[in-house]
């Protein structure tokens, strides 16, 4: 049992200490600068209202107020007049008779107003805001100058791998 445990580890040795192997170790850089960056995020809201709201509807149009008034006024036209003023008399007469026999029928309107109901109004109101998603930091290492971007603010230093291999001539 102690030869096999041996033999691993001096296997494990052997492998992990070959020549052209790379072997590394972690550091601290000094962090040069840290700036925020941001996303603009658009999350558009509705915004609604009741508006209160009248329509007008056309009444219909009655006539038999204007024929019984042109009738009655043609007949007093008729009855005032003398001679050939006759005719201008129930000509006028059945004229006025008309408008004013019109206008007693349909109350002098054409129109009514109808009942005011309410109906919902909406629209779409753009609402943008700033998400922050991480830091474009600039380092400095062995006096060369590196950037990166990172999820979180580092503070005054970040740690680096360093990375060790040998250099061919």
């Amino acid at each position: 049992m102690k030869t096999t445990a041996l033999t691993l580890a001096l296997i494990g040795t052997a492998i992990f200490s070959t020549s052209g192997m790379a072997s590394g170790f972690q550091d601290r850089a000094e962090v040069i600068s840290s700036t925020p960056v941001y996303e603009s995020v658009n999350e558009p809201r509705r915004d609604c209202w009741e508006e209160k709201v009248g329509y007008e509807s056309t009444r219909r149009r009655d006539y038999g107020g204007a024929i019984v008034g042109g009738l009655v006024g043609g007949l007093l036209g008729n009855q005032i007049g003398k001679g050939s003023g006759r005719s201008w008399g129930t000509a006028v007469g059945a004229a006025t008779g008309a408008i004013v026999g019109d206008n007693i029928d349909n109350d002098g309107h054409q129109t009514v107003a109808g009942a005011p109901r309410y109906e919902q109004r909406c629209r779409q109101i753009d609402n943008w805001s700033r998400h922050l998603t991480g830091y474009d930091v600039t380092y400095r290492y062995q006096g060369q100058t590196y950037t990166a971007f990172l999820p979180y603010d580092p503070g005054r230093t970040v740690r680096v791998n360093v990375s060790v291999s040998l250099a061919e001539r």
